[in-house]
């Protein structure tokens, strides 16, 4: 991976983690205007997560950093089915892992940045438009 390349992925992985970090209320507003899928956020964090480990390997994200978002993703793991195909909205009001996910994404976001509360992104995924 290149130096830019992995500014662009840090900087993705942060817009990322703003968005989980989020109070309940800015979260809910975010997912319900942007018709967001609770399965189309957790495959971000699972392609974060890999972007992660690469990076933790190369020296560039502490390993703190790393193991918090493996409890995000062993979180997104455990929610049922119901939950993981639905709006995240939905989810977000329903379910209790919201507050642990929130917690762990905040712990990274103030070791690297130095505060968790950061602008919410128009849009999260490079990868593909949220249905």
């Amino acid at each position: 991976m290149r130096p830019d390349d992995n500014d662009h992925w840090q900087r993705w992985t942060a817009r990322l983690l703003a968005v989980l970090a989020a109070d309940p209320s800015d979260q809910l507003a975010w997912a319900g205007e942007h018709q967001v899928r609770t399965a189309a956020v957790a495959e971000d964090v699972e392609f974060v997560l890999q972007l992660a480990e690469g990076m933790t390997e190369r020296g560039t994200l502490e390993t703190d950093a790393l193991q918090d978002l493996r409890t995000i993703d062993r979180l997104f793991r455990e929610l049922d089915a119901r939950s993981r195909t639905g709006q995240w909205a939905d989810a977000l009001a329903a379910d209790v892992i919201w507050s642990e996910v929130r917690t762990a994404a905040r712990r990274i976001l103030v070791a690297r940045l130095g505060d968790w509360r950061l602008p919410l992104p128009r849009r999260v995924s490079p990868q593909h438009l949220y249905d």
